[in-house]
């Protein structure tokens, strides 16, 4: 019986590898877009304003920490007394990655990106 012959002979010596290296690149790979689902993080207004989710807490544009009705696309508070809109419910909706759909009171709907990294 003949031997087959290896086309590439470096081969061989990476075939153990090739399991952990397909089980790192798919941790990797859901890690990078299990943040990208959530509303959780920073989100920037086009004129400056700062809201930041974390699970059920938020923090408001005046730096008020506060809790609100978390799921993992939508978040809703009411905007406490030490900030301009006092009183007015806020409804946000995830609109992808990098979007967030922000109803303040009876304003108009406005679409939030998330913060830069290293704003805060």
């Amino acid at each position: 019986m003949r031997k087959a012959r290896l086309l590439n002979p470096v081969i061989p010596h990476f075939a153990g590898l090739r399991m952990p290296v397909l089980a790192s690149a798919a941790l990797i790979a859901g890690l990078s877009t299990a943040h990208a689902d959530a509303i959780d993080g920073a989100w920037c207004s086009d004129n400056g304003r700062r809201i930041a989710i974390e699970g059920s807490s938020v923090t408001t544009p005046r730096g008020v920490r506060m809790q609100g009705a978390y799921t993992r696309h939508t978040f809703a508070f009411t905007m406490p007394g030490e900030e301009v809109d006092a009183g007015a419910p806020v409804d946000m909706v995830l609109q992808g990655e990098y979007r967030v759909r922000v109803k303040i009171g009876a304003g108009e709907v406005q679409v939030w990106q998330r913060c830069s990294p290293g704003i805060s």
